[in-house]
């Protein structure tokens, strides 16, 4: 089993962030096929092979996800993906 964990900075307030990681979800969902729902400030994604939620704190939008063994060959695209995706649609920065 192989682990993605990505944290982003952001300057949005609560709400734009919610909606940021929500929009981050859909798109997630619709090229890798996943179901996700929310659960307060998280929102919890899986499809076989794959689990994982995305948490929305007041600075930080924190990304968690285990891939099976099939995925794990696209952890660096689901990675790039994600990154790509909170980088250019809502300025967010990482530590790493």
């Amino acid at each position: 089993m192989s682990t993605i964990d990505i944290s982003a900075h952001h300057r949005m307030n609560p709400e734009q962030a919610q909606e940021a990681a929500d929009e981050l979800a859909q798109d997630l969902a619709q090229k890798f096929d996943i179901d996700y729902g929310w659960d307060g400030d998280f929102i919890h994604f899986e499809r076989p092979g794959v689990d994982g939620s995305i948490e929305v704190s007041e600075k930080i939008i924190h990304v968690q996800a285990r891939l099976g063994l099939l995925l794990m060959f696209l952890q660096g695209r689901i990675e790039d993906e994600i990154r790509g995706y909170l980088q250019s649609h809502f300025d967010c920065t990482f530590d790493d």
